[in-house]
């Protein structure tokens, strides 16, 4: 897929493939404006507003709703910007109006990075502006720096070939025709106790849930999937940014080696930690290896099955072990 510069792109969509879990920023965007409900806007400028319907102005609270969930039909291009960004006034008027052009095949989502700073972690994000598509609840492709329009367009282009036969909203736009509205599924209780539970950052209570609906069903993938992304949360969050350090100076500290390649998952340095973990399994034998490839293994479970990190550490801990 064509991207508009990839040597300076190649890197931050290699970071975000299968990488970034979406689903936790709207609990704690909640859980911030529960505790701040009169707080105003850290960034101490007035927010933006658009009128179009191709174009929305998106926060913490609203990322959900307005990103992800709208991504399931058609991509959602993030733009990430600041008042006091240079560039990001001259990419951003571009893009809205490469957005009204488009007449609904995608939508442009703004985030002012001042004023939700969450969302711009989320994706690790290191100067601005950056782009990020979101499509399928998950982000495909990214740039950063403001960009040609000939290039953007085709960027843009390369992107909604990719993607048409995924998302059925893209041809609607195209053919004029209203999208389809998706038939509701029925709730399932189980999962909503333990979404809730993960909502109020209550893991032990979501991983006793999943636990539950898997005692009962053992074969059923998304319980299996929640419970790996609910485990590891918990650990990546209480687990202390220094253990790198102690993980490095101390190699046979296997609970350090565990540790350190969590943080490094969390902050997007899928290699490292499961370069860090190979190496242990290397190393060890008897029940540390055994803990090591079990913690490996859990790992791959958060990435989807084509992931090249993922299907290239499968391949490593194939010949490690045998």
């Amino acid at each position: 897929m064509s991207r508009p510069d990839p040597r300076q792109t190649a890197a931050l969509s290699a970071a975000l493939s299968g990488a970034v879990d979406l689903s936790g920023l709207k609990a704690r965007a909640d859980a911030t404006r529960d505790q701040q409900t009169s707080a105003p806007s850290s960034s101490g400028a007035p927010p933006r507003t658009s009128t179009s319907e191709f174009v929305i102005d998106v926060t913490e609270e609203t990322f959900q709703d307005e990103v992800v969930e709208r991504s399931l039909q058609v991509p959602v291009i993030v733009d990430l910007w600041a008042e006091w960004c240079g560039p990001c006034k001259q990419l951003s008027p571009m893009l809205e109006r490469l957005a009204e052009a488009g007449n609904g095949a995608w939508i442009l989502a703004k985030v002012d990075v001042d004023a939700n700073p969450r969302v711009a972690q989320l994706f690790g994000v290191q100067s601005i502006p950056t782009v990020v598509a979101i499509a399928g609840g998950q982000p495909v492709e990214a740039f950063a720096g403001a960009q040609p329009e000939p290039q953007v367009k085709q960027w843009l282009s390369s992107l909604l070939d990719a993607l048409r036969d995924r998302l059925p909203g893209i041809r609607a736009a195209e053919e004029g025709t209203p999208e389809a509205e998706p038939e509701p599924e029925p709730e399932d209780p189980r999962f909503t106790e333990a979404e809730t539970a993960f909502e109020q950052g209550d893991y032990a209570k979501a991983e006793a849930a999943y636990r539950k609906i898997l005692d009962a069903e053992p074969a059923n993938e998304q319980a299996k999937e929640a419970l790996a992304q609910v485990r590891f949360l918990a650990r990546a969050e209480s687990a202390d940014p220094s253990v790198i350090v102690r993980a490095d100076t101390s190699p046979e500290d296997i609970d350090a080696q565990l540790s350190a390649a969590d943080v490094e998952l969390a902050s997007q340095r899928v290699e490292q930690a499961f370069a860090r973990l190979l190496a242990v399994i290397r190393r060890t034998s008897g029940e540390d290896r055994d803990r090591a490839r079990t913690h490996l293994v859990e790992l791959f479970g958060l990435f989807p099955p084509e992931d090249q990190n993922v299907a290239k550490a499968r391949r490593d801990l194939a010949s490690a072990l045998y």
